[in-house]
C-alpha cells in the first residue's frame, strides 16, 4: 500500500476552495495539510503549544484541567460533525481542541507530581535513601537519592541531589548520609537555566551537600527498581574496566546512558566540535541498534530456504529489531531524545509487520505527540527542540530528493552515494538545530559540518554496531574483544572532537536573546521546513523577524550576583571583570556566555580597592561595594550605586543618597540584571521577577520539622 502523501489544504489566501469528502475522523484526517501546513505536524504543535503557554505563565493560574479537556472534546466532537463543509472551521476547531488539551495535560501532570520542596536550612539532617544516579568529576560526585527518610521532614520530597566525596557506592545502593540541604538553585542569572524547573519534575525536591561520607543502610522500598538500577550501573562498570577510562566512559554513556564517566574535557570539545550530539542516545543510535539488528536477521532467516518461502523474512526481523529497540530504550534511561528515536522507529517496524509504509511527517507528528502526552514539560526543552527539528528537516529533505532512474550498483557509487548522503544528513541536521543551539547555548560550533564528516562514518560502521555486539556478547563474558574495537572507533571520534576544538575560532559566540524570539523563530521553522507554498514563505519571513528581534535587544549592562558580585566593563579598557575574582565564579561564567563573551572575566580589572571596600566606575556611574559599616556611609555619599552583601538596616537605607543593593533584595530576589541610564535612572531585572510565582519556585515552609 502507498504511504500518504503529505498534501496541504489550501485556504484562504494560500489556494481556492475546500472538498472534503468522506465523514467525522475520517473526513478530517484526509485532509492532510491545513494553511500550507501538514495536520500532521499542525496538531503536534497545536499541543505542544497549548502546553508552553501553561509552563511560561508568569504565575500559577486557577487549575481547569478538567474543565479545559470536556472543552476540548467538545470542540473536537464539533469537528467532526462539521467534517463534510466546505470550510476551514472544522480543521480550526481541531487545532484549537489540541491545543487546549496541551494546557490542561501540562497543568494536570504538574500538579500530579505534587510534592514538599525543602526550605533554606543552617543544619545538617540525616537522610536515608537509595541512589538512583551517579554523576562524577573529579574528587566529587552529586548522587540522586530517592528518599526514605530526612531527618525533621515528616513529608519529605521523592529525591534530592547532593554533592558527596567520591565513594564506593552506586545507583541501587541503599545509604544514609548527613547533609545540609535547601531548595534546588536558582538560576545564577535573569533568564538563565532554571534547575528548579527541571528538578520540579524529576520529582526533586532538595539539594546540598553531604557532611558526612555515606554508610550503607536497610532501606524497604523500590526493590524492583533498585536491582534495575544496579543492573544498569553494573553493565556500565563492566564497560568501563575493560576499557581506557576516556573511551569507556564514552562507550558506557552510548550503551547505558551513564554518564558519569565522561572525562570533562572530552565532552566540552565534543560539543564546541559539533558532535555532543553523541552523547544523546536519540535517532542515529536507535536505527544503527535496531536497525543493524532488522538487517541482520532478515539476511539470516532469508539464508533459511523453507522459512524464506513461508514468510517475509522482514516481518520477524521486525519483531526482534522492535525488541532490540525496546531493551535498548530502557538500558538507556529513556531520555527525550530516545523516546522520540523509539517512537518512529517502532512505528516503522509495526509498519512493516503490517504491510505498509509509514508517512514521513506523520512518524515525527506521532512520536512528538507521544513524547508531550507523557511529558508536556518537554516541549521547552533544548533536547525536545533540537531532536525533532533534526527529525523534521532530515525527513522533509530526503523526502524531496528525487531517486535516479537508473541506480549503479558498483562499491565505488556506493561507497560515493553513501559519502553524499552523510555529507547531506550532517548539513541538514547542523543547519536544523543551529538556530536552537545558539538560543539555548549562546555559542555555535564553527567546524561542526567537518567534524561530522571526519568522525560520524567511524561512528555509524564501527562504533555503534561494536557496541551492539559487545551488548549481544556480554551475557558470555566474551565482550572484551568487540569493546576493544569500539575503543578504538571512540579514539578517533575523541581525537577529531580535539582537533576541531583546538582549531582558532571553533566556537561562535551568541547572546541570549528574548524568549519571545525563540517562540517566533520555532514557529517560523516549522512552517519554512514542514509548510507548503505560502506557509514556508510566511515562515521564512517570522525565521527573519525572529532574529530582528534577537539582535535588537537590549542586553544588560552589568549582573550583580546573588553573592553581591558585579560583572560588568568596568573603567574604559571595554573588558569584562568581576569586582571580587573570589565569589560567584559559576554566576560570572553564565552571564558572560549570556553576553555572548567567550573567556574568563579579568578579575578586579578597573576596580580599585582599600580597607573598607572596593570602587569602579561602569557607563559612567561610580560604584562601590562596601564591606564595612564605615565603607557604606562613605559611599552611599559619594557613589551612584552601593552593592553589598550584608543586609542594610531600614533607617541606613532611607539616610543612603545612592541606589543600594543589599543582601535583604538579593536573598529575596535572587541574581539582577542592571541597566544603567543617561540620567542616573536605574533598571534591574531579578531571577524571581523573571521565574515568576509557579509551584516550582516556591520555597519549603522553615516551620517545617
Amino acid at each position: 500500500m502507498r504511504g500518504v502523501t503529505d498534501t496541504p489544504l489550501q485556504t484562504g489566501l494560500l489556494s481556492g476552495p475546500i472538498r472534503i469528502n468522506g465523514t467525522g475522523l475520517r473526513a478530517i484526517l484526509r485532509r492532510i495539510g491545513w494553511g500550507g501546513l501538514p495536520l500532521a505536524i499542525a496538531l503536534p504543535c497545536a499541543f505542544g503549544t497549548g502546553a508552553m503557554v501553561y509552563l511560561t505563565l508568569p504565575v500559577e493560574p486557577v487549575r481547569l484541567a478538567v474543565p479545559m479537556l470536556a472543552c476540548a472534546s467538545v470542540l473536537f466532537v464539533a469537528a467532526l460533525v462539521l467534517a463534510r463543509t466546505r470550510t476551514a472551521l472544522p480543521l480550526a476547531l481541531l487545532v484549537l481542541a489540541f491545543a487546549i488539551a496541551g494546557y490542561a495535560r501540562a497543568e494536570w501532570r504538574t500538579h500530579a507530581l505534587d510534592h514538599t520542596i525543602l526550605a533554606d536550612r543552617d543544619r545538617a539532617r540525616t537522610v536515608t535513601g537509595w541512589i538512583e544516579d551517579v554523576q562524577r568529576s573529579g574528587p566529587w560526585e552529586r548522587l540522586v537519592i530517592r528518599v526514605a527518610t530526612i531527618e525533621g521532614v515528616d513529608a519529605p520530597p521523592p529525591r534530592i541531589r547532593v554533592t558527596a566525596s567520591r565513594g564506593e557506592f552506586g545507583p541501587g545502593d541503599a545509604i544514609t548520609l548527613r547533609a545540609v540541604l535547601g531548595p534546588p538553585p536558582r538560576p545564577a542569572a535573569p533568564g538563565g537555566y532554571d534547575s528548579g524547573f527541571a528538578s520540579w519534575y524529576a520529582g526533586i525536591g532538595g539539594s546540598g551537600f553531604a557532611v558526612s561520607r555515606p554508610a550503607e543502610a536497610e532501606v524497604a522500598m523500590d526493590a524492583g527498581r533498585r536491582r534495575f538500577a544496579a543492573w544498569r550501573w553494573s553493565i556500565a562498570e563492566r564497560v568501563r574496566a575493560q576499557m581506557p577510562a576516556r573511551s569507556g566512559g564514552v562507550a558506557a554513556a552510548l550503551l547505558t546512558g551513564d554518564r558519569s564517566g565522561i572525562d570533562p574535557d572530552d565532552a566540552e570539545a565534543l560539543r564546541a566540535a559539533g558532535l555532543g550530539h553523541i552523547l544523546a542516545i536519540s535517532g542515529l543510535h536507535m536505527a544503527l541498534m535496531a536497525g543493524g539488528v532488522f538487517f541482520a536477521v532478515t539476511a539470516l532467516f532469508a539464508r533459511i530456504e523453507p522459512l524464506a518461502r513461508a514468510i517475509d523474512p522482514r516481518q520477524p526481523a521486525a519483531i526482534v529489531a522492535l525488541i532490540a529497540a525496546t531493551g535498548y530504550l530502557v538500558l538507556s534511561g529513556a531520555a527525550i531524545p530516545t523516546q522520540r528515536a523509539f517512537v518512529m522507529t517502532a512505528v516503522v517496524l509495526l509498519g512493516v509487520l503490517s504491510g505498509r509504509r509509514a508517512a514521513s511527517l506523520h512518524l515525527v507528528g506521532l512520536a512528538a505527540l507521544a513524547v508531550l502526552l507523557f511529558q508536556p514539560e518537554s516541549i521547552v526543552t533544548p533536547g525536545f527542540q533540537m531532536s525533532f527539528a533534526a527529525a523534521t528537516a532530515l525527513i522533509a529533505a530526503f523526502s524531496m530528493a528525487r531517486r535516479p532512474a537508473s541506480v549503479p550498483a558498483g562499491p565505488i557509487a556506493r561507497f560515493g552515494r553513501f559519502w553524499t548522503a552523510l555529507a547531506g544528513s550532517s548539513l541538514i541536521a547542523g543547519l536544523a538545530t543551529a538556530g536552537f543551539a545558539a538560543f539555548h547555548f549562546h555559542r555555535l560550533a564553527a567546524y561542526g559540518f567537518g567534524a561530522n564528516l571526519a568522525a560520524m562514518p567511524v561512528f555509524s560502521l564501527l562504533v555503534m554496531p561494536a557496541g551492539a555486539i559487545a551488548l549481544l556478547l556480554m551475557p558470555l563474558g566474551l565482550e572484551g574483544p568487540v569493546l576493544w574495537v569500539m575503543g578504538k572507533g571512540i579514539e578517533w571520534v575523541l581525537w577529531v572532537s580535539a582537533f576541531a576544538h583546538g582549531m582558532p575560532g571553533s566556537l561562535t559566540p551568541a547572546a541570549a536573546a528574548p524568549g519571545s524570539a525563540l517562540a517566533v523563530y520555532a514557529a517560523g521553522f516549522v512552517l519554512f521546513v514542514a509548510g507548503r507554498g505560502g506557509a514556508r514563505l510566511f515562515g521564512g519571513a517570522l525565521i527573519a523577524l525572529s532574529f530582528l528581534f534577537w539582535a535588537t535587544a537590549q542586553r544588560p549592562h552589568a549582573l550583580i550576583s546573588d553573592g553581591g558580585v558585579m560583572i560588568a566593563r568596568f573603567g574604559d579598557s571595554g573588558d569584562w571583570s568581576v569586582s571580587n575574582r573570589r565569589r560567584s565564579r559559576f554566576a560570572t561564567t553564565v552571564f558572560l556566555e549570556r553576553s555572548g563573551a567567550i573567556g574568563q572575566a579579568r578579575p578586579d580589572a578597573g576596580v580599585t580597592c582599600d580597607a573598607i571596600g572596593c570602587a569602579g566606575v561602569v557607563h559612567g556611574w561610580r560604584v562601590a561595594f562596601p564591606e564595612t559599616a564605615e565603607g557604606l556611609a562613605e559611599d552611599c555619599r559619594s557613589a551612584d550605586l552601593v552593592v553589598t552583601r550584608f543586609r542594610v538596616r531600614s533607617r541606613d537605607r532611607e539616610s543612603c543618597d545612592a541606589h543600594l543593593v543589599d543582601a535583604n533584595q538579593l536573598d529575596s530576589g535572587g541574581a539582577l540584571s542592571v541597566w544603567f541610564g543617561q540620567d542616573r535612572t536605574l533598571r534591574t531585572v531579578s531571577v524571581q521577577s523573571v521565574r515568576g510565582e509557579r509551584v516550582w519556585t516556591q520555597r519549603g515552609d522553615p516551620a517545617d520539622g
